[in-house]
Formats: structure tokens, C-alpha cells, sequence
């Protein structure tokens, strides 16, 4: 039986990204977008996403990271965009 592929992001994303509601924001965008995953803040300042889903939806979703929410100045988004199958069911903020 064969799988069901969907995109698989994994982005960095760089700049005054903490302390503005970007975890939040981003997990919205990302439940609009029906994509699975999560959100989590780094040691360094960043954040980090994980999300799975439709290709269309992940490019939408790398579009927003650009920009974040209305408080946050992001400088820099590295990512990576790659075929794989689903893990998770939610997209949540972790720690």
C-alpha cells in the first residue's frame, strides 16, 4: 500500500523573533494552512519550524516566516523544503 507524501519544512528563522507572539502566530498560520508540525524557540534567539503538509500550503507558510507578526523583525529564514511522510496530527509549540 503505498504512502501518502506530502512536504516536509524545516526552517530557522532569524532575528527579534522571540517575546512577540511568533510561536503563536506562527502555529495559527500554520492550523489555517492545515499543516501539522511545531514551533519552538532556540537558545540562540531564533525560532525553529517543523511542518508537514500540502506543497502549496509549506510555500505559503515560508512566505509568512518572512514577515512573522506585527512585533517581530526578521532578518534571516534558512529552510529546507524535501518529500516525506506524515508524523504528527497537530501543529504545536514545544519547548
Amino acid at each position: 500500500m503505498p504512502q501518502n507524501k506530502i512536504s516536509i519544512l524545516k526552517a530557522q528563522v532569524f532575528g527579534r523573533v522571540q517575546g512577540v507572539w511568533f510561536r503563536g502566530t506562527t502555529q495559527k498560520m500554520a492550523t489555517q494552512l492545515a499543516l501539522t508540525g511545531w514551533v519552538k524557540n532556540e537558545l540562540d534567539g531564533s525560532v525553529r519550524v517543523f511542518a508537514e503538509g500540502p506543497e502549496d500550503a509549506i510555500k505559503k507558510l515560508v512566505e509568512w516566516l518572512h514577515q512573522g507578526p506585527s512585533y517581530a523583525k526578521v532578518m534571516k529564514v534558512k529552510y529546507d523544503i524535501q518529500e516525506g511522510i506524515r508524523k504528527y496530527h497537530t501543529f504545536s509549540i514545544t519547548n
